[in-house]
Parts: C-alpha cells; structure tokens; sequence
C-alpha cells in the first residue's frame, strides 16, 4: 500500500511502463504497474512480435523494450557475428514498428479485450481509455485538438497506421470536420500543453521537494495523513481563490449597476413631465368651448 501511495503523485506527469513484446497484457514490473493491480485495471498494449517472423523472435526474445535497447547497443560491440545479426534484426525490428502498434498486436488485442470491457491502452508513452463495442476496439479521445468538436467522442482502433475515424456518442460514424477548425484547436492545445507543462513542472518540483523530507520508514499512517493535510491545504486553496473572483465579480456587478442607476437618473431629468403634457393638452378643448359661445348665426 505504501508503495502505491508513493506513485500516486506521479499521476498528474506519467508513470513508467515497460512492455514486453510477448503479449498485449505482458509490461516488465513496476512499482507503477501497482496502481492498475489495487484498482483492478486491465493495462493493455499491442506492440507485439509475430511468432511466424522466428528471426525477430529469436533476435527479441522476452526482452523488454529497455532490455532490448540495451541488447541492441552491446550486440553491435561483439565480434560476435551472430549477435551482430540479432542486434541488427533487433534494431529493424523497432524502426519497422515505431507507432509502437503491429498487425498482430492489434489481432491479439481484438481477441483478447472482452465485450464491453473498460481498460486502458498504452502506447507511445500514452495512456487511453479503451472499450470493445460489437466487436470493435474505441479509444476515448481526449486530445485538446478537439475541444471544439462537440459531437467526437471515440476513435476506432482498426488501423497501426493511425488512419482512424472519429464517432458520435452513438457510436455512428462521424463525417470530416473542417480542417481550419481542426488546425485552431490544434493551435489553442498547444498553448494550453505549455501553460500546463509549466505549472505542472513546478508543481512536481515543490512536491518532490516534500517527498524527499519525508523521513524514512514512515507508517502507512502516518504517510496517509501526510497526503491528507496536502489535500486539504490545496482544497483550501482553491475555496480561497473561488471566494475571491466571486468577491471581484460582484464589485464589478456593483459599479455596473449603479453607472446604469446614474444613467436613467439623468435620462429622466431632461426628459418633459408626462402631467405638464396633459395639462397643456386639455387647455385646447375649453378655447374652442369659448370660441364657439361666441358665434352669432345671421
């Protein structure tokens, strides 16, 4: 427990996830790799070896992806010409799936996800929530590209080459969008990326700072209090700050109305006076009154 404690932190800048190229549930262990057990997560991947290709199998073996790359780095120091050939097979291998996604893996992926079934998919150092619908495998999309597109919410995984296709909530296919949209949102992700890069940069800093001087051996609850004054002081934070545009906004709300209030006041000063109107008005009916009393008919 105390050891998934410690990786929760790392949730807001990635975790570290090894794959192995055996099968599409198969990762080197991890401390991160605890999270997923405790929740009871299905963690899964499709970068995998074709077992017909035995040259790649044999070049790869049940290494990990670090395991090879190191593999890779000492087979081309050997004179050893046959671990020459495997560090070369090795190192094509990779080139040849660098989307980090194979044909065979994605096979796998469709037997091997069940109906209906949530999971997250990683690939690319990415993680995405992915669910199998009649048969097929969705990824949620959760790229800001497409914030202003109300209507995306899956993208088929069909395809290692990324010629995907967007859908409705509905699951029902979903036509091309402008591309002028696509590439403003583009634009706004990318402003947003490096706005929140900062801040959690700076963020993790302060917070590693606070792991580091924790002392060693620390009870899980005493760990577990630890991360719970840290909550509250970031949830007192946040009300702090949500009281003070609150406050700011009515001020503003304030000077408006009483800048509208001086408006009218003024208005209605240079404005004539409805009853001096209709005084004026029934002063006409009595002169013609007079003006007929005095007709003489000859």
């Amino acid at each position: 427990m105390s050891d998934a404690m410690a990786v929760l932190h790392k949730l807001q800048t990635g975790l570290d996830v090894n794959v192995k190229f055996t099968g599409v549930r198969v990762f080197e262990y991890t401390p991160e790799c605890i999270v997923f057990d405790l929740l009871d997560i299905p963690l899964y991947h499709g970068w995998l070896v074709d077992p017909q290709m035995h040259d790649i199998v044999k070049a790869v073996g049940n290494c990990s992806y670090n395991q090879l790359v190191e593999k890779i780095i000492s087979c081309k120091q050997s004179d050893n010409s046959e671990l020459a050939g495997e560090g070369i097979v090795a190192e094509q291998f990779l080139n040849s799936t660098a989307t980090q996604l194979t044909y065979h893996g994605l096979c796998e992926l469709t037997s091997t996800v069940q109906e209906g079934e949530l999971c997250v998919f990683f690939r690319n150092n990415h993680f995405s929530t992915m669910i199998k619908y009649k048969g097929q495998l969705y990824l949620l999309v959760t790229d800001q590209g497409f914030l202003t597109e109300e209507k995306v919410v899956w993208e088929s995984l069909h395809n290692v080459d990324g010629d995907w296709q967007f859908l409705r909530l509905r699951v029902r296919l979903r036509p091309p969008s402008d591309p002028e949209t696509v590439y403003r949102g583009q634009q706004d992700q990318i402003d947003q990326d490096y706005l929140m890069a900062l801040s959690l940069q700076q963020e993790q800093q302060s917070q590693d700072l606070q792991w580091e001087q924790l002392p060693e051996g620390i009870s899980d609850l005493e760990l577990a209090k630890k991360l719970q004054e840290e909550e509250d002081r970031r949830a007192s934070q946040y009300y702090q700050e949500q009281e003070q545009e609150q406050a700011a906004a009515a001020v503003a709300a304030a000077a408006v109305q009483a800048q509208v209030g001086r408006e009218e006041t003024s208005a209605a000063g240079s404005t004539p006076s409805p009853g001096k109107q209709s005084s004026s008005g029934e002063r006409k009916p009595k002169k013609e009154s007079k003006d007929k009393d005095k007709c003489v008919i000859l």
